[in-house]
């Protein structure tokens, strides 16, 4: 048993994906939510830049005496994991391996589609993990810039016309392609799957990198005997880089419970 706090960072309310499918599967266990809003997007950074807000994300998110890290931020987990894991002890967890393998179980014809920010398509990070499962999938991948704009402002709906338009210009050579399966390469994008799966269509299997790595998470957790007990449910501190106000309102809405009076403004630089 272990009751410390597993923490959770992002470059925004992305995030906020993974924190809500590791309190179904975790209900007792108390978490850190550090969402860098001030400095979002990360996906058009340099690589340099990247590393350097990792590297303060994850020292910030420390500083809480953590047992784990989850770092639900594609474009990090794709260009800056391995200087975070080597510099803890603890356990530190990305969201590109568990929904590689859960894409590779789903898809029946082998073409796999992967949308993701600027930054994580070029690292070719899904490409690389999916291949590692199987050489046999072909995997198409698209970077998709303005979805993070989309989510962090609202504009959700499937039937907003814009968010719509976006998101058929980004996804029309997927369905070209043909692909049966698509990840969602970046905890922002599951708050446009109303809009995705209204684009790809009913027949196109959609993967939540957010909700995947939490099932993963949750198993490892427990192998390794770090589960918290004996709380029915656990609490959660929520940190952000800019205005508390704003992401209130839009965490509030996708978390489907008030985290108003609950999110603290700091500076991590």
């Amino acid at each position: 048993m272990d009751a410390r706090p597993i923490g959770i960072f992002d470059s925004g309310l992305g995030g906020l994906t993974t924190v809500k499918k590791l309190t179904e599967c975790l209900p007792g266990e108390d978490i850190v939510y550090l969402g860098d809003t001030g400095r979002v997007p990360y996906g058009s950074r340099s690589k340099e830049t990247i590393k350097k807000y990792a590297s303060q994300d994850a020292a910030f998110l420390a500083g809480f005496d953590i047992k784990a890290m989850v770092i639900a931020c594609n474009t990090v987990c794709s260009v800056a994991y391995e200087a975070v894991d080597t510099a803890y002890e603890m356990p530190i967890y990305e969201v590109v391996s568990a929904p590689a393998r859960a894409s590779a179980i789903s898809s029946k014809n082998g073409k796999i589609g992967v949308v993701g920010t600027a930054a994580t398509i070029r690292s070719g990070a899904y490409e690389k993990a999916i291949k590692n499962i199987s050489s046999g999938l072909t995997v198409y991948s698209e970077p998709c810039p303005l979805f993070v704009s989309l989510a962090e402002n609202g504009r959700t709906s499937g039937d907003d016309i814009a968010a719509l338009a976006i998101a058929a210009d980004y996804l029309k050579p997927l369905i070209e392609a043909g692909v049966d399966t698509l990840i969602m390469g970046c905890t922002h994008y599951p708050l446009l799957r109303a809009v995705i799966s209204k684009i790809m269509g009913p027949e196109v299997t959609i993967i939540d990198s957010g909700a995947e790595t939490a099932k993963m998470v949750a198993a490892d957790l427990g192998k390794r005997n770090l589960l918290c007990s004996g709380k029915e449910k656990g609490t959660i501190k929520y940190f952000v880089t800019d205005s508390v106000d704003g992401f209130s309102t839009l965490a509030s809405r996708f978390l489907e419970s008030e985290v108003s009076g609950m999110v603290e403004q700091v500076t991590i630089e």
